[in-house]
């Protein structure tokens, strides 16, 4: 059975180009920087993001981690969302490896609250953790997948930038942010002091992120990256796919969303519970009665969705999945919802 797989967008394979371009990939020792196909990546990411350097991470939550530990030091305190990815889906790597404590601002709009965000910057005290950081997603996924704009960016980088705040972005869908907005990625990602952006995501690469940052930010990051078992090898074969997927894939991304609303609609004439999203990308949530049972349904015939919760349900678009896919799925979702009651 070809199955359509909206679990997620990281469930891609790679293109027999891609596949090409990873298995002709010049190779070199990345941890003594003499891997050309990675320099490559990182200054192609560097030049896109608007930042002086950039540095390879196996995954998007190492990428946020190494960024987090550069930035703060034990005891020094990160506000962050309260449905953020780094908060709720990154294992407590900030408190575990960090010491960092997470201190958390509403991210109802999809972008943390200015004003708790100022609330959380207390005076000088030696009875409080020092706020350091300040934590940004975009897009965010526990939030519909919304894509905030650049000047809503604007407006809270303003805020903690006033408080004397760092500003790290998790990028992991900032090319999906682009796309719904028409924008250049520097839009965004020239507004924050460091950024992490996912190869493996909308972009389709099986593999990697890349945090952009000064310089002097990225070889302190490298650092890092090393002491939390990150430093790689020959892993240009991994860069190659990363270089291949911004060159034929960065620019497809309004597809995905086109997909996305196409479902949406079609679950919404069905009689579900849509999620309503202010700029909504490659994702649609809807509320049902039971979650579980419903993907266990639609599973069986050949429609794959995860769960959000127990009363919640997430479908994310990408390029494996096709126009017709897209109704296909829809409407298979809407009629076993319907059988289920």
């Amino acid at each position: 059975m070809n199955c359509i797989d909206l679990r997620s967008d990281t469930v891609t394979r790679p293109s027999e180009g891609m596949r090409k371009a990873m298995y002709q990939a010049e190779v070199g020792d990345d941890v003594y920087c003499e891997d050309p196909t990675v320099r490559r990546l990182e200054e192609t990411m560097a030049g896109l993001s608007g930042h002086e350097s950039a540095l390879f991470a196996s995954s998007g939550t190492m990428g946020n981690l190494v960024s987090l530990l550069t930035h703060c030091g034990r005891g020094d305190a990160a506000i962050l969302g309260a449905e953020s990815h780094i908060l709720f889906f990154e294992g407590g790597g900030l408190a575990a490896f960090g010491g960092i404590l997470p201190l958390v601002a509403d991210d109802a709009t999809g972008l943390p609250d200015a004003a708790q965000v100022a609330a959380h910057c207390r005076p000088s005290n030696v009875h409080v953790a020092p706020a350091r950081l300040l934590c940004v997603e975009n897009t965010h996924n526990r939030r519909g997948g919304n894509a905030s704009s650049p000047e809503e960016l604007a407006g809270v980088v303003r805020v903690a930038r006033g408080k004397g705040l760092a500003v790290h972005m998790d990028g992991a869908r900032v090319f999906n942010a682009a796309a719904a907005w028409n924008v250049p990625l520097e839009t965004f990602t020239k507004q924050v002091d460091s950024v992490q952006i996912c190869l493996s995501k909308g972009l389709g690469a099986p593999v990697g992120s890349v945090i952009c940052s000064s310089r002097e930010f990225i070889d302190r990051a490298r650092h890092w990256r090393k002491k939390v078992g990150g430093g790689l090898r020959q892993v240009g074969v991994l860069a190659a796919a990363g270089l291949y997927a911004i060159e034929h894939n960065a620019a497809r991304m309004a597809e995905d969303h086109a997909n996305a609303a196409r479902i949406g609609e079609i679950l919404r004439d069905g009689g579900l519970d849509v999620q309503s999203v202010r700029k909504p990308t490659n994702m649609v949530y809807f509320a049902v009665k039971n979650a579980p049972e419903l993907a266990s349904r639609c599973a069986g015939l050949g429609v794959l969705f995860s769960p959000a919760d127990e009363g919640r349900v997430r479908l994310v678009t990408h390029l494996d999945v096709s126009a017709a896919d897209a109704v296909k799925a829809a409407e298979c979702i809407v009629r076993e919802a319907r059988r289920a009651g």
